[in-house]
């Protein structure tokens, strides 16, 4: 079976196509065939003016498009198309979503923060990464940062936030919004004895990419610290040549490290794991499963 998950969030847009097959005593593989990632910024136009402007309208309609294309051409069987924080804020989110689905055929659902939370985690993907029985798992992005926590493989506690990097950068994240995410976090993660916590979101993948650390291992709460350190009083065009970034991961980097530190310095949490899953990789599967 093959499957595609988009992933319109904030900061960009993915098409993940992947592979279902079977493996051997019920196993599933998930074998990726194409990654396609557009840097739409959504969020730019959304969280400072409410909506978004023609110029990037055209352009999301363009990038579904070019993915109803591509799904055509690797014969996709099925898709979920889901759209985030951005989508959800905008005043004109609706109204492009059915125009996209008159032009395209493709219908994007505008989920709440909730269940982006539940689609990321629901399939419990920390199982088949990290052992232990209580896991935090911290989802940033551009318009909001999820955080789910599980003991014994059940959900006790799970919000989302309004805090995202597109949102510190048009400086949309005052004081009260920080105290609502550090009192979640005391209240609820700081003090739990043998916590894991597991990051998602392409901030964190860069910056584990950057630290060559072996893959399954954990990535420290001091090595972002230094990253942090080295690049926050560089411009975006320093940090592109020096980091070798993307514009735009270059323009994001710092609001994303920002957020994790902060969380990981209030959950007195030391180290975290990142297994480079996102919102396109949980939907593909999410899809599958519910399908079977």
């Amino acid at each position: 079976m093959i499957i595609a998950g988009i992933d319109i969030g904030s900061n960009a847009a993915r098409l993940l196509i992947s592979k279902a097959t079977n493996y051997k005593k019920g196993q599933i593989d998930f074998n990726k065939i194409n990654l396609v990632r557009i840097p739409l910024q959504l969020g730019i136009d959304v969280f400072q003016n409410g909506e978004i402007g023609t110029q990037k309208a055209e352009n999301f309609i363009k990038t579904m498009e070019t993915f109803k294309t591509l799904m055509e051409i690797y014969e996709v069987d099925h898709y979920r198309a889901v759209a985030t924080s951005a989508m959800r804020d905008a005043k004109n989110g609706e109204s492009i979503a059915r125009k996209i689905k008159k032009r395209t055929g493709i219908d994007i659902e505008i989920i709440s923060g909730q269940e982006e939370a539940s689609i990321l985690y629901e399939n419990h993907l920390s199982h088949y990464l990290v052992s232990g029985d209580r896991q935090l798992f911290i989802d940033v992005g551009g318009g909001s940062t999820e955080i789910t926590l599980y003991v014994d493989n059940t959900v006790v506690q799970k919000q989302s936030f309004n805090i995202g990097t597109i949102r510190m950068l048009n400086e949309q994240v005052d004081a009260n919004h920080w105290q609502e995410m550090k009192s979640f976090v005391k209240q609820n993660i700081k003090g739990i004895e043998g916590l894991q916590a597991i990051g998602s979101g392409g901030n964190i993948n860069k910056l584990f990419s950057m630290s060559k650390t072996k893959e399954g291992s954990p990535l420290s709460y001091r090595f972002i610290q230094q990253q942090h350190k080295k690049m926050a009083h560089l411009s975006v065009e320093e940090r592109i040549h020096e980091f070798n970034l993307r514009m735009d991961r270059a323009s994001v980097i710092v609001p994303a490290m920002n957020i994790y530190l902060s969380i990981m310095k209030w959950g007195d949490i030391k180290q975290i794991y990142v297994p480079k899953i996102g919102l396109a990789d949980a939907i593909v599967k999410h899809l599958y499963y519910s399908i079977k």
